[in-house]
């Protein structure tokens, strides 16, 4: 096959590489790529967001398969032109996306499939703004209703806080979705999607707070491990059967389908699974751990999604272990980051590229979250330390990261 990935980040990083690994992928391609995708395929500077640009690129290497990583391009329906113009293309149409385009829309979906969510409200104008907040604490979750790239989400006991996020909010034109707090872990299920067939990844937990012990503002994620060792097995089944297999089965009865990659972000409490988002796409930095430890061919599991022969996939295979990923972050990250400084050790074994630019044959920061560096081992201590461990090997002025990746998790203090 030769396969087209569209995207610059940290995850696409990760789907090249594991598509290299397919020996059925005989050539890759990418849009824009980054200097980590270039040492593995060729990089193409295309606007993803442009069907006509996209469409036009995938016609000229003649791909066999195309797999769209962002969700903007999928909400803007990228992937119904690549259809319509005959490209095998792993990515939601535009109306599918919606289930994470709008945040009112997946609760609509999730409300008529029956799936458990957190109660929640509108908020379109700031005169009804002080009401609505009455409604809900003493822990306030106040969103962004549309995409906000990981970061319009403020959890706070502070209703002044919470307060100013949604003003801030409306007063930019967006309309605010208040919820109430889903209590328990987080855990982030990828499932491959083809109509009504669903086949679960290995779930995985995100590390959304910047700081340490979980302080400070949210970001796009620090950080993220899989498999979950507090997590039971069944749980696994439990979230297909309850969660996302009910979804996209609505989503086929309303004749939006999807085909793709489903994320349901969930919280994990005391009657079970509870939805805290959905996302029609590869999740970032969860893919990089997960996609580490996936033995089945990368290439072969999104073809046969994207061709509608998911229920023909053999079942999928696993590396035994743990994998970690810890995001190295540009200085003032999740604020305005500090950007073009260089690089070293940007090319070492398991360095993933997000936020990265070639200037004059150097590497150098060019966005928040700069780098992914993943490490596997036996168990989750021996994958945690062989991450913090590569990551000592990668400098950048004024760069952080989170120490206590997995952390909680390998001490056993996560439970349901």
């Amino acid at each position: 096959m030769r396969v087209l990935v569209i995207g610059s980040g940290g995850r696409e990083h990760a789907l090249v590489l594991g598509l290299d690994r397919d020996p059925s992928v005989t050539d890759l391609h990418v849009a824009p790529g980054n200097p980590g995708t270039a040492a593995v395929a060729t990089n193409h500077a295309v606007d993803i967001v442009s069907s006509d640009a996209v469409v036009a690129l995938a016609q000229e290497i003649e791909a066999d398969l195309v797999v769209i990583g962002p969700e903007v391009p999928l909400v803007v329906g990228v992937a119904d032109a690549l259809r319509a113009a005959g490209f095998a293309t792993f990515g939601p149409g535009e109306q599918a996306a919606k289930i994470e385009g709008s945040k009112a829309f997946a609760k609509d979906v999730m409300a008529a499939a029956g799936v458990r969510t957190a109660h929640s409200e509108i908020v379109d104008s700031p005169a009804r703004l002080d009401a609505a907040l009455d409604r809900f604490g003493p822990t306030w979750v106040v969103k962004d209703d549309g995409l906000a790239a990981g970061k319009g989400v403020v959890v706070t006991p502070d209703r002044v806080a919470a307060r100013a996020h949604a003003a801030d909010l409306l007063e930019s034109g967006h309309p605010v979705l208040l919820e109430s707090f889903l209590d328990g872990p987080e855990v982030s299920l990828f499932c491959l999607v083809d109509g009504e067939t669903v086949v679960p990844l290995l779930p995985a937990q995100d590390h959304k707070r910047v700081g340490d012990g979980d302080a400070g503002p949210n970001t796009g994620g620090m950080g993220a491990y899989t498999p979950l060792p507090w997590l039971p097995e069944e749980m696994t089944t439990r979230i297909v059967d309850e969660v996302v297999a009910p979804v996209a089965a609505e989503l086929a009865r309303r004749g939006i389908p999807f085909s793709g990659l489903l994320y349901a972000g969930l919280a994990i409490g005391a009657d079970g699974p509870a939805v805290v988002e959905f996302n029609c796409r590869f999740g970032d930095p969860e893919t990089q751990a997960v996609l580490a430890l996936l033995r089945s061919p990368l290439g072969v599991a999104l073809n046969a999604t994207a061709t509608g022969h998911l229920d023909q996939l053999p079942p999928l295979e696993w590396e035994p272990g743990a994998a970690v990923t810890v995001v190295l972050a540009a200085e003032n990250y999740p604020g305005r980051p500090r950007t073009g400084d260089p690089i070293t050790g940007a090319d070492a074994e398991g360095v993933l590229h997000a936020g990265t630019a070639s200037v004059d044959g150097s590497v150098v920061s060019s966005g928040g979250r700069v780098l992914s560096v993943v490490g596997v081992g036996e168990d989750l201590a021996a994958a945690r330390a062989q991450a913090y461990e590569r990551l000592s090997g990668v400098k950048l002025a004024g760069a952080h990261y989170r120490r206590d990746i997995g952390l909680a998790a390998e001490e056993g203090r996560i439970s349901i």
